[in-house]
C-alpha cells in the first residue's frame, strides 16, 4: 500500500558528506546547529544499499524524525529503508515517556502489517505433484485484492471483541486456530490497552467484513521450501529442516487500520499547537502519548493491531484446511505455527531505567535470547525474525540478538524494501510475461490482475540477500534459514 500521499515536502537532509561510518554496516548523520535535530540519524546499510536509499527522500525523512519531541538515542533506518508517509518505511524511533510523542506516521497506515510462518512436516517432493491444486485452493479459500470481502461475517459486538481481545477471543469462542498457538504470536496475539471505543465507525465499517482477507499490494501467501540452514541450533529450536515445506502469510489490518491512521493524522495535525509542537513535515503530526489525543490514538492503534493478528489467524486456519483437503493422504499435512511477528507498530517497552514508546514503521521486533518478551520455547535461542522476499526471491528466518537492544531498540527490517515505485515497475514489467517467467522457475502464481503482479515484480525491490546480510553483519539478527517460494497467492 503506497504511503507517499499528502503533506508538504520535508526539509532537505544534510549532504551525503555528513554520512560517516561508525560501525559494521552502520552510518550516521550527527546533529547540526539550525537543523532542529535532537539526536543523530543512523542507517544500517552497505555502500550498494546506501546508494539505492539516496535515490528517494527517505534520508531527509529520517533526519526529520530526529526532531520529534522526546526522541532518544537516534532515529534509525533499516537496510530496506525507502520513502514513506512522514517516517521512511524501515524507520525506528523511540520516545521517552511520559512526555514523549506518538506519531501515526511512525507506525503507518497498514497497522500491524505482519508475517506468520507455518511449517508442515512434509518435504518438497511430497507436495510437488499437488502444488498446482494446492495453490489454486489457497487462492479460492482466502479472498485477495483491494476491497475484497471475507466469508467471516461479524456482528458489531463480535468485531469489538476482536478489537479488544484479539486472537484468544477467536480461539476460545469461535474455534479458530489452536490454544497452543497463542504463545507463538507476538504479545500472545492481544495487545493490552486496545480500546474499540476509540476506533471510528467508518473504520469499523471498513473492517467488519474483511477478517480473513489478504488485501493487495505486497501482501501474499507463499508456499515455500527451506533451501538452506545457516544456524542449526536455532533451526532445531524452530523445528525447521532442509527441504521442508512452509507457508508464509503477509498481511495486516486492511481498511480498518488504514482508516485509524487517516483519522488520527488529522486529529493530531489539528492538536499539535495546543502542546506547543512544531514539526518540519505535517506528515509527522504527533502529540504526547500522555495527552488525551495520544491515549485515544494508542487505544485505537492497539485495537487495529489485534484485528491484524486475528486476520492472519483466520487466514492460517483456512490454509490449514486447504492442506488437509488437498494433501489428505499425507500425515505431515498439519501446519504448525513457528511465529507471528508484527511490523508497523508502536509499543511501550523498558530499556534499563527508561520506559519508551518504540515506533517501528516497516520494521519488526528482534529480541535476543535473554528477553522475557519472547515465547518460553525460544528463550535461550532468540525471537524468530521473519523477513519476506518478493515472489521470485527468497524469504529469511533470522533470530534476534541481545546486542540489538543497544544497537536498534531490539528492531530489525521487515523485508527487502522497494527500489522503484509501483508505477515504474509497471512501466518496466509486463505482468503476463512475469507470470510465465515465474512458472518456468517452478513457481505457481495466482493473482487475478497482471498489473498488480507487475507492481510487485522482484526487480521493484532491493536485493533481499544483501539486506539480510547487512542485518547479520550489523549484529541485530542472525541468519537461521532461507525459504524459496514455489507457490504464490497475491491480491
Amino acid at each position: 500500500m503506497s504511503e507517499t500521499i499528502g503533506g508538504r515536502a520535508p526539509t532537505p537532509a544534510p549532504g551525503d558528506a555528513e554520512l560517516r561510518g561508525i560501525g559494521p554496516c552502520l552510518y550516521e548523520i550527527g546533529p547540526r546547529a539550525g537543523t532542529g535535530m535532537r539526536v543523530p540519524a543512523r542507517i544500517f546499510a552497505d555502500e550498494d544499499l546506501l546508494g539505492q536509499i539516496r535515490r528517494d527522500r527517505s534520508i531527509s525523512q529520517l533526519v526529520n524524525v530526529t526532531t520529534l519531541p522526546g526522541i532518544v538515542d537516534a532515529a534509525l533506518g533499516m537496510p530496506d529503508m525507502h520513502e514513506g508517509y512522514g517516517f521512511p518505511v524501515g524507520g525506528v524511533a523511540a520516545t521517552l515517556l511520559p512526555d514523549g510523542v506518538v506519531s501515526p506516521g511512525g507506525i503507518g497506515f497498514d497497522i500491524n502489517c505482519g508475517v506468520r510462518l507455518l511449517a508442515s512436516g512434509l518435504r518438497v517432493e511430497d507436495v510437488q505433484p499437488s502444488l498446482e491444486p494446492l495453490v489454486h485452493e489457497l487462492s479460492r479459500s482466502v479472498p485477495a485484492g483491494y476491497g475484497r470481502h471475507g466469508r467471516l461475517a461479524l456482528t458489531r459486538d463480535e468485531l469489538d471483541r476482536v478489537l479488544r481481545d484479539g486472537c484468544p477471543y477467536l480461539v476460545r469462542e469461535h474455534g479458530l486456530g489452536r490454544p497452543d498457538d497463542l504463545p507463538l504470536i507476538e504479545s500472545g496475539g492481544v495487545i493490552a490497552g486496545a480500546d474499540p471505543g476509540q476506533v471510528s465507525e467508518r473504520a469499523k465499517n471498513r473492517g467488519e467484513d474483511q477478517l480473513g482477507t489478504l488485501g493487495g499490494g505486497n501482501h501474499f501467501i507463499e508456499v515455500q521450501v527451506v533451501d538452506a540452514i545457516f544456524d542449526e541450533g536455532a533451526a532445531r529450536a524452530f523445528r525447521l529442516f532442509p527441504g521442508q515445506v512452509t507457508v508464509l502469510v503477509h498481511t495486516g489490518s486492511r481498511g480498518l487500520g488504514h482508516q485509524v491512521c487517516t483519522d488520527y493524522v488529522k486529529i493530531m495535525d489539528e492538536a499539535m499547537h495546543r502542546y506547543g509542537i512544531s514539526v518540519p513535515d505535517r506528515q509527522l503530526a504527533c502529540v504526547p502519548l500522555s495527552s488525551r489525543e495520544g491515549r485515544s490514538y494508542f487505544g485505537a492503534m492497539c485495537a487495529a493491531m489485534n484485528f491484524a493478528f486475528c486476520n492472519r489467524l483466520v487466514i492460517a486456519h483456512r490454509a490449514q484446511d486447504v492442506f488437509r483437503r488437498v494433501l489428505r493422504d499425507w500425515q505431515g499435512a498439519e501446519l504448525r505455527l513457528v511465529y507471528d511477528v508484527a511490523h508497523n507498530t508502536a509499543k511501550i517497552e523498558r530499556y534499563g531505567a527508561r520506559t519508551l514508546c518504540v515506533h517501528r514503521k516497516g520494521a519488526t521486533r528482534a529480541f535476543g535470547p535473554s528477553s522475557e518478551e519472547i515465547p518460553a520455547p525460544y528463550r535461550g535461542v532468540g525471537q524468530p525474525v521473519l523477513i519476506p522476499g518478493s515472489m521470485g526471491t527468497a524469504s529469511y528466518v533470522l533470530v534476534g540478538t541481545d546486542e540489538a537492544a543497544a544497537l536498534s531498540f531490539s528492531s530489525c527490517c521487515h523485508g527487502a524494501g522497494r527500489a522503484m515505485s509501483r508505477g515504474a515497475a509497471k512501466r518496466r514489467v509486463q505482468g503476463h510475461v512475469l507470470r510465465q517467467e515465474l512458472l518456468s522457475r517452478g513457481i505457481v502464481v495466482r493473482c487475478p490482475s497482471n498489473q498488480e503482479l507487475a507492481e510487485e515484480a522482484p526487480l521493484a525491490y532491493k536485493d533481499v540477500d544483501r539486506v539480510v546480510d547487512v542485518v547479520h553483519r550489523a549484529g541485530i539478527a542472525r541468519k537461521v534459514a532461507r525459504l524459496r517460494p514455489i507457490g504464490v497467492v497475491k491480491g
